[in-house]
This record gives C-alpha cells, structure tokens and sequence, in this order.
C-alpha cells in the first residue's frame, strides 16, 4: 500500500513539471504583460539634447588659433600690397590654407552668446596676466565703452570639429587720439575658458625690464602647456622689432607653435603672440 502511494505522488509530481513547463511561462509573460502593457512609464535619459563634442587639448586649440590667424594675417598683408582683381583674390585665398578664422555669434553649444561675457572674460583674463606678473599692474582695467569686442571662430576647414571660439578686444577706433598708455590694445581671449591667448599692451616698462623667459614660463604655465623650448632658429627678421624672443611647445600632427614675446621700443608697446 504503501508503495503504491509514493508511486501515485512521484506520477503527481511528474505530472505537475510537466505542466510548469508546457504552461508556466505563458502564464508568467501574461501576468507581466498586465503590469507593463498601457501604463506609461518614466525614465530619465543624460544629456539627450546636449549632442556630442569634440573637446580639443591646449595644445590643440593654441595651434589650430594660430594658423586661423596666421592665414587671416598672409591674406590682408598680400591684398593691401598688390591690387585687388580677381586673380588676386583668388591666389589669396590659397595661400589661406585650411584654417579660417570667421566672425560668430555663437558659443560652442550652438547658444547664441552675448558680447557682453567677452567684456568679463576679457577684464578676468586682464586680471590674471597681472596676478601673474605676466602684464604690470600699472595697465589700465578694461572699460567696456573704450573697447570693441567680437566672437570668432579658428576653424580648421578640413576637420570643422577642430573649432576654437575666441572674443576679439580691441581699443576702439571711435575714440580719436584716445589715450594708449598704459592700456591693453588687443588680446584674443578663449570663450569656453577665458585663457587668454594673445595681448598687446602699453607698458611704462623698457625691454631690459622684461624677463622674457620668466614670462614664457609663466604664460605656458597658466595656460596649462609644457615648459616652453627657446626657439634657437628664430629668424631675425620676422619680427618688426629687433627686441623680441621666440619659444616652441608641441602644436598638432607633430608639428609646433611658435610663440613670441616682444616690444616696441619708443611706444613701450609688449606683446605675446603665437604663430605657426
């Protein structure tokens, strides 16, 4: 009798995994679908409207900039010396290469940008050169009336994702006989990072004031770069100015920017720039 039973119970267990198999997962997706199906569900998704970006290295954005501007620099010096016929302009604009250097107006997230945050990068970035020791204190602040400021974007036309946004200050032309002493004239400052790429500027120092290496030193520094190597084949007439000292650092594709510091003896004129 007693046999019996356990056979009766393993046929009933037997019989019961079968039918687990044969029907419980039917069962199972129809009470999961009661759960799911018509009822809305909320998730939250990062950074769904924000896109991809291409971020660039210092190095990257310093000389992709400087071939933008040194392009922008061959193009107005050539059609100021020949005159301006058609041929012309189009031998220019080879001679323009693959970097451009064009007028924007708007930052790198496709968001239009006011000139009004060129005004505060470029008075933050003043403040730091002096912080620094890069530009005396004696320079003036900036105000925002005596100054022109514009967006512009270095592109290098071949890979338009290498792009770098930069404010254009400018002492305004409007003013006549506006006084430059002690004043920033120009600067290129990044619009993402307010670093500030270039300046020229009146100084009350002479060139024996200035410790060019100290500066380099400094200005490669708190962009973020490599210690600077002393440019030992700089030639001496690149410069308009005998008093000037030129430096490398790693650029792009193995190739360097040049950097130089300088001054104009007689308007006590510093400046720091780069170039390919």
């Amino acid at each position: 009798m007693k046999r019996v039973i356990i056979s009766l119970l393993a046929l009933l267990f037997a019989g019961a995994v079968v039918w687990v198999s044969v029907w419980g997962p039917e069962r199972w997706t129809e009470y999961t679908d009661k759960a799911i199906l018509g009822v809305v569900h909320e998730e939250d998704a990062e950074g769904g409207n924000e896109g991809y970006r291409y971020l660039l290295s210092i190095n990257e954005k310093v000389y992709i900039l400087s071939k933008a501007l040194g392009s922008q620099q061959v193009l107005e010096s050539e059609l100021s010396a020949k005159t301006k016929n058609v041929s012309n302009v189009v031998e220019y604009q080879e001679l323009a290469g693959s970097y451009a250097f064009l007028e924007s107006q708007k930052d790198s997230g496709g968001n239009r940008i006011d000139e009004s945050e060129g005004y505060a990068a470029a008075k933050e970035g003043l403040k730091d050169l002096q912080e620094l020791g890069i530009l005396p204190e004696s320079v003036k602040a900036i105000k925002d009336g005596a100054y022109d400021v514009v967006l512009y974007s270095a592109i290098d036309v071949l890979e338009p994702r290498n792009k770098v946004l930069v404010w254009k200050l400018s002492l305004s032309t409007n003013q006549q006989n506006a006084d430059k002493k002690n004043r920033l004239l120009d600067a290129y400052i990044d619009a993402d990072t307010g670093k500030v790429y270039e300046f020229y500027a009146r100084t009350g120092l002479q060139w024996e004031d200035i410790d060019a290496d100290e500066i380099a030193e400094k200005w490669s520094d708190y962009m973020g770069l490599e210690k600077p190597t002393v440019y030992e084949n700089a030639n001496p007439l690149s410069e308009t100015t005998p008093y000037f000292k030129q430096y490398t650092f790693q650029g792009m594709d193995e190739a360097n920017t040049i950097m130089t510091i300088g001054f104009y003896e007689g308007i006590n004129e510093l400046y720091l720039k780069i170039s390919k």
